[in-house]
C-alpha cells in the first residue's frame, strides 16, 4: 500500500528534475504590449535590425505548419511575427488551415467548410514531410491568446468574412498584436473606419498603388508594404519612395527563394534581400533567415534539419 502511494509522488518529483524541464529554451518575445508599441515596432529606420515573418508559422521536421507547435518553436529560436491563414468550418469557428481542403496538412479529406469544429478537433496536422504529428487544428480564438505577449499575428485574407474577423480583435482586445493582410485599399478602408489603431500589411507593388491608399485615407504609419517575392531593379525606387514615408518593405521568400534546394544558396538569397533594402523578410525557414543575417538572439540550428 505505501509503495502504491509514492508512485504518484516519485511521478511528480520526476517531471519537474526531467532534463527537457530543467533545459527548456525560452521565448524570444516582441517588444509590444501597447497599439502605439506595435506601430512604433514596424515603423522603418535606417537603424533597426530586419524583422522576420514566419510564414504559417515556419515549416520544420516534426510541426505542422499553422500550429501553435510551430510558432512556438520558431520563438524558442528567433524574435519573429507570423503570417497566418484563418478559415471557417462549417458551423462558423474560425480556425487556422491554408487550404481549402484536408488532405495535404491533415489526415483529413474533403473541404474544411464541410466540417465542424467538434469534427475537425478529432484530425491531427502534418509536418512538413508529410509525417502525422500530435498537432491539432488551432481556433483562432486559441492562437489570439496564445501570442498575447509574446509576438504579432498577421491575418491573411481567406474566406472568413471581414466583419467576423473585425469582431474577433474587438472580443479578445488584440488590436495591439493582430494585424491584417490586405490586398487592396478598400479593403483596408474597411477595417480601418472600425478601427483605426489597426495595423496592415498591405500589397504595394508600385507607387500607383501606394497613392491609392494614400488617397483611400490609410495613414503611412498603418502599414507596412508587401512589395513581392523576388529582388528586381524595380524594388530600389520603392524602397526608396516607402522609406521616405517611414513604411517598411516586405519580400516573401515562400514562393521564390524558399524552393532552393541548396541550402548555402537559399541563405545567400535572404542575406541578399536585406542587401537590396528590404527590411522584413517572410519565410517558410524563419530560424534560418535568422542565422543568414546573424541576427542576435538567432540559434545556430538549422531550422530544416530539427527532429
Amino acid at each position: 500500500m505505501k509503495s502504491r502511494l509514492l508512485l504518484p509522488i516519485l511521478s511528480i518529483l520526476l517531471a519537474f528534475t526531467h532534463p527537457t524541464h530543467l533545459h527548456a529554451q525560452p521565448l524570444h518575445r516582441l517588444p509590444i504590449k501597447t497599439v502605439q508599441d506595435l506601430h512604433a515596432y514596424f515603423k522603418w529606420s535606417d537603424k533597426k535590425q530586419p524583422i522576420i515573418s514566419g510564414h504559417r508559422g515556419g515549416m520544420v521536421n516534426g510541426f505542422a505548419e499553422n500550429s501553435l507547435a510551430s510558432f512556438e518553436n520558431t520563438l524558442k529560436y528567433t524574435p519573429a511575427f507570423f503570417e497566418t491563414d484563418p478559415r471557417l468550418t462549417k458551423d462558423s469557428v474560425i480556425v487556422l488551415l491554408h487550404d481549402a481542403t484536408l488532405e495535404r496538412m491533415t489526415n483529413g479529406t474533403g473541404k474544411l467548410s464541410d466540417y465542424t469544429w467538434e469534427d475537425l478537433k478529432k484530425l491531427r496536422l502534418k509536418d512538413i514531410q508529410g509525417n502525422l504529428t500530435q498537432q491539432r487544428i488551432p481556433t483562432l480564438e486559441e492562437a489570439i491568446e496564445w501570442a498575447r505577449g509574446k509576438t504579432v499575428l498577421n491575418l491573411d485574407r481567406k474566406d472568413v468574412p471581414p466583419s467576423m474577423t473585425a469582431a474577433i480583435i474587438r472580443k479578445h482586445k488584440a488590436t495591439a498584436f493582430v494585424m491584417l493582410t490586405v490586398h487592396s485599399p478598400e479593403q483596408a478602408v474597411y477595417y480601418y473606419r472600425d478601427n483605426k489603431d489597426l495595423m496592415f500589411s498591405a500589397f504595394i507593388k508600385n507607387k500607383q498603388e501606394l497613392e491609392a491608399y494614400e488617397k483611400a485615407g490609410i495613414p503611412a504609419s498603418s502599414m507596412i508594404a508587401y512589395i513581392g517575392p523576388t529582388i528586381k531593379p524595380e524594388n530600389k525606387e520603392l524602397y526608396q519612395l516607402l522609406n521616405g514615408k517611414r513604411i517598411m518593405c516586405m519580400i516573401s521568400a515562400a514562393s521564390s527563394y524558399d524552393k532552393l534546394p541548396d541550402e548555402p544558396e537559399r541563405l545567400k538569397a535572404y542575406q541578399a534581400i536585406i542587401e537590396d533594402g528590404a527590411s522584413i523578410l517572410e519565410s517558410d525557414y524563419p530560424i534560418d533567415v535568422a542565422r543568414a543575417l546573424n541576427l542576435p538572439k538567432a540559434a545556430a540550428t538549422s531550422s530544416t534539419k530539427q527532429n
